[in-house]
């Protein structure tokens, strides 16, 4: 992990197969909810190149700002010049095993694999909920990632809170109707 200024952001890579869906989801949540103390950015392995419309949706519905929302690589943030970054979640079990690409800064890592809602079958409201399901989970995720006092915590037990978040047990389950 880059060494932690207090008063600079920390930048949080979410990496997505596509970076159509949950990556754009965390990536805007961590962006409003981390209230400047977080720089959040999305990535794809291989980018669909949009986002998804029911993301988009949903988001605009929940009045986050989409306007700067877009599919990118994953290589747009390894390699030389890149942003240093302090932590790097993955959002898919797809793509959770592969090989790491060479972050800057050195950032601790996660697997926050979720259900792909573009996979959800059924009519529009049935998709519609699949959607939501998966930015209520990212959403649980971010805002105990956000209210975490990261900046006092040494490596092992940050790596064990950020355990703790993946393994939350209501993260598949659907809320109470």
């Amino acid at each position: 992990m880059t060494e932690m200024n207090q008063k600079k952001p920390l930048n949080v890579l979410f990496i997505g197969g596509g970076n159509s869906v949950r990556s754009i989801m965390a990536e805007a949540i961590l962006n409003r909810e981390g209230m400047g103390r977080f720089r959040a950015f999305s990535a794809g392995r291989e980018p669909s190149g949009k986002v998804h419309p029911c993301v988009l949706d949903l988001l605009s519905k929940l009045n986050f700002d989409i306007s700067k929302l877009h599919s990118k690589s994953w290589s747009e943030f390894a390699g030389a010049g890149a942003l240093p970054l302090d932590f790097v979640f993955t959002v898919c079990d797809s793509i959770a095993d592969m090989p790491c690409q060479n972050w800057p800064g050195d950032p601790t890592t996660g697997n926050w694999a979720l259900p792909d809602p573009s996979l959800a079958k059924g009519k529009d409201p049935e998709i519609r909920l699949a959607f939501a399901d998966a930015f209520r989970m990212l959403n649980n995720r971010v805002v105990i990632l956000a209210s975490l006092p990261i900046r006092s915590l040494d490596k092992s037990s940050l790596r064990r809170q950020l355990e703790l978040i993946a393994k939350r047990k209501d993260s598949f389950k659907r809320a109470a109707a």
